[in-house]
């Protein structure tokens, strides 16, 4: 009798192990098979160990990518393979955020019940948000230089562009080298911002300095503090709080900054996002990163006018300045457009860009860095150089140690037509106002062209 109990314990415990083991593949064959089906191992998806099936096209239908047994086909237009290239991604993988890279099972047609069985042998289309014409219109402004432009609508999260150089041509020239051309400098990027965070230490000024209106500043170029030179390229004379931000005084941001302290330069880089990587369609940003010493007031003023220690993402900064246009609530991005392609993905909903982020400001303050960086177009900038587009903006001379400083441009358009936030980089550019400024502009005329 007891032999029969202990061989029925024994069969009662492989069937609860069996019944575990089953319940464990199952979800794993739900959670992974897409990525178990993709496996360059398969012979059926892959030729010479390149996906042999599925297409890429842009926001309006122009054909980026077309894969087939044949081998990959691209978009004629070479402005255009060089410029969507980090987006679509490369046939053989080397670029882990293009988008036949993260999305390959569902290029190939992979479904739970059929798995890659499909009749049409020629798998599924991905419609991305970007428009090819704008990215080549930023690729052709970049001249060259080594950068990143980032345009995305603000109320929707689509990004309409997206260019990182050094490029190449996928359809011919794929580098041995990867290191530069492969990077994606706006999603992987973490550059020294220069004036462009003022932006995040005007906010923590609006809220954390009640006498700003009256704020005044005598900029004589030099703004000598604690035997320190804040030098400014000439001097400014006497300005208030929204004149420091139009001149991008960096004598005055440093006081401010001292003002403020340590501890909220921290919280309000932290609220700003710019600390955090920005997630969305299964993609993860770099992280920026600051330093506000409490026992060093000369470090914290050139941490509080975007130098020292400070690193930001441009994707990061892009979002930054679409909350202060929307309000102060971050919307999260997405570069798919295609909304039945999205349905058949299990976790959809974290692929949907146009969902809040949180709140990055309160309305108010967010109401008043908003008219802060109109002013800095009226007063520096000029209205005249930006035609029939209502746009707010900041520029930034980022100084990395070399001869030539780099070009920063970032803000948004509010247009209910083309409501688009923009960051532009351009490395050892010089002035932002008169090397990234123009690009943001040339991309935004093309955009509201074709949209």
């Amino acid at each position: 009798m007891r032999k029969q109990e202990r061989r029925a314990w024994m069969c009662l415990v492989l069937a609860v192990v069996l019944f575990g083991g089953v319940a464990l593949f199952g979800f794993r064959f739900v959670k992974d098979g897409g990525k178990w089906a993709s496996f360059y191992g398969n012979s059926q998806i892959y030729t010479d160990g390149v996906l042999n099936r599925g297409e890429v096209t842009d926001r309006n239908g122009e054909m980026l990518l077309n894969l087939s047994r044949d081998g990959a086909e691209y978009n004629n237009d070479a402005y255009i393979r060089m410029s969507t290239v980090h987006a679509v991604g490369d046939p053989n993988g080397n670029i882990a955020s293009g988008a036949i890279s993260i999305f390959r099972s569902q290029l190939i047609g992979y479904d739970l019940l059929n798995g890659t069985y499909d009749t049409s042998k020629s798998g599924k289309k991905i419609s991305l948000t970007i428009d090819a014409k704008a990215n080549a219109a930023a690729l052709n402004a970049l001249g060259g230089r080594t950068g990143a432009v980032g345009v995305y609508n603000w109320k929707t999260g689509e990004i309409m562009c997206m260019v990182s150089t050094p490029t190449f041509d996928p359809a011919y020239d794929v580098p041995d080298d990867g290191t530069s051309y492969y990077f994606n400098n706006f999603l992987d990027g973490a550059m020294t911002p220069g004036s462009i965070f003022k932006l995040v230490t005007a906010a923590a000024v609006i809220d954390n300095v009640p006498d700003r209106d009256s704020y005044e500043f005598d900029c004589d170029g030099v703004n000598e503090y604690s035997g320190v030179d804040f030098t400014d390229i000439k001097s400014h004379g006497e300005l208030d709080f929204r004149g420091a931000l139009a001149q991008s005084c960096n004598g005055a941001f440093g006081e401010l900054t001292r003002k403020v302290g340590s501890k909220t330069m921290k919280e309000y880089a932290e609220k700003s996002g710019l600390t955090k990587a920005v997630e969305f369609d299964g993609i993860k940003t770099a992280k920026g990163s600051f330093d506000f010493p409490s026992d060093d007031n000369v470090k914290l003023s050139w941490a509080g006018i975007g130098q020292a220690d400070d690193l930001v993402n441009p994707c990061a900064m892009m979002v930054y300045a679409g909350a202060v246009a929307n309000g102060g609530e971050a919307t999260q991005p997405t570069l798919i457009k295609d909304t039945s392609f999205i349905s058949e993905i299990k976790d959809a909903a974290d692929l949907n860009g146009g969902r809040s982020m949180g709140r990055y400001l309160d309305k108010e303050t967010a109401a008043e860095l908003r008219s802060m960086m109109k002013n800095d177009v009226v007063d520096n900038y000029g209205e005249e150089n930006f035609p029939d587009m209502d746009i707010y903006a900041k520029s930034g001379t980022a100084q990395v140690g070399t001869d030539a400083p780099d070009s920063w441009f970032v803000g948004f358009t509010d247009d209910s037509d083309a409501p688009y936030a923009f960051v532009v980089w351009v490395k050892g550019g010089g002035y932002g106002s008169e090397a990234a400024a123009p690009i943001a502009r040339t991309v935004i005329q093309q955009l509201k062209e074709d949209n």
